[in-house]
């Protein structure tokens, strides 16, 4: 039987166990050396992390021939239009090449959602809001790439869901094993 682990990443942690420079990594979190990453989250990125004892089912969860959905929620700078959701949701033209059409919809402030230390900047004339963005592909930085290039900076995002996993109530740091048949 596999095991499964449902981590939410803090923010500015390192997604590798390996030591590197004086940054927090995941093995500030999880001892368990039987663990590999399914997929990763860049050192800002907050959210679900996944990691398995079984290496084809991290394969099949990170392999983009696959095509497993991971769901995102962006706090973006100022308020997108529906063309700009639109743009998404056709796929996005980056420097390596046109993303896979994405789901993306304008969400309120998740309400499981916790603070982040340190928030993020505030300023009083320029709005944010939050989209929800599920892709099936995972291009380096993808969904901040994704948001910019519609001109809408990401400032916060945060992993709620890969494929059939998702972060429910975990907070940052916490872990929850799962059982896989």
């Amino acid at each position: 039987m596999s095991k499964v682990v449902l981590f939410n990443k803090p923010f500015q942690v390192l997604s590798q166990f390996r030591a590197h420079e004086d940054k927090v990594t995941l093995a500030h979190y999880i001892d368990d050396k039987s663990l590999r990453l399914a997929g990763r989250l860049d050192f800002d990125s907050e959210g679900l992390l996944l990691l398995t004892d079984d290496g084809k089912l991290a394969a099949k969860i990170t392999d983009p021939k696959y095509k497993k959905p991971k769901t995102y929620w962006a706090q973006v700078e100022g308020i997108p239009t529906a063309e700009s959701l639109s743009q998404l949701q056709q796929g996005v033209q980056l420097k390596d090449g046109l993303t896979r059409p994405a789901e993306a919809c304008l969400i309120d402030e998740p309400d499981t959602l916790w603070k982040r230390e340190p928030p993020i900047r505030y300023r009083a004339n320029i709005p944010t809001s939050w989209i929800e963005l599920t892709i099936s592909e995972g291009k380096n930085r993808q969904v901040r790439r994704m948001t910019a290039a519609i001109g809408y900076p990401t400032l916060r995002l945060v992993r709620a869901r890969a494929d059939e996993w998702f972060l429910d109530r975990l907070q940052p740091g916490e872990s929850r094993i799962i059982q896989q048949g």
